[in-house]
Parts: structure tokens; sequence; C-alpha cells
């Protein structure tokens, strides 16, 4: 059985808000992929356009990840579940022991089946 899948936009109406979605704080682990490897991350915030992680890879603006993550549900994407994320690099940041800031829209969304 296939997940539902959901494409993103990424129009932005206020040209002083670079989001397109209001991000909220949301603090989920969250399994990156990027270049073949494999790393744990923690998400800061999250929308259904975009999410803020902190993670110890290495990444530059561009980079294109596979994300999977618990979303909660409320954030306009059904009730929530595990979903697989494809995701493109906007910012990158060093934080305050934290690992790596990445600010990342996400450009696909695929509600994940259910394991029973």
């Amino acid at each position: 059985m296939a997940g539902k899948t959901t494409t993103t936009s990424n129009a932005r109406s206020n040209s002083n808000e670079r989001r397109s979605r209001q991000r909220l704080p949301v603090r989920v682990p969250v399994k990156v992929r990027h270049q073949g490897a494999e790393h744990q991350g923690l998400t800061r915030d999250l929308s259904s356009s975009g999410v803020f992680i902190y993670s110890e890879s290495g990444m530059k603006p561009g980079s294109k990840l596979e994300l999977v993550i618990m979303l909660p549900p409320g954030m306009g994407l059904g009730p929530g579940g595990w979903t697989l994320c494809e995701a493109s690099v906007v910012r990158v940041e060093e934080s305050d022991g934290k690992g790596i800031g990445v600010a990342a829209t996400l450009d696909r969304i695929a509600l994940l089946p259910e394991i029973v």
C-alpha cells in the first residue's frame, strides 16, 4: 500500500518573510541521509514546507537530503506519522553545542504506511 505524497510550493507572498508557512517549535528525532551516509539529528521547528534541524554532518546550501521524521498531528498533513521527505538545504549555521544548524525546504513529503 503506497503512502500519501504531498509536493510543496515555495512561493512566498511577503517579501520580508522568507518562509512560505509558519514554523512550529517541534523537537523530534530525524534520520538524515546525505550523500549516501545516514546521520541522526533533531528538529528545532518545522512546517509543511520547511524544517530546521541540528545534525553533526556537514552540509552545504543546495545539498539534497532525505529525511525520515515522525510528524505530529496538526501540521496540515493529515493525522501525522512517519514521513519520508526530500529536502533542499537553504542555510547552514553553527549552533551552540547542538551540532550544525540546517534550514531546508521540504520539496516532497510521503507519508509512510503504518506497520502493524
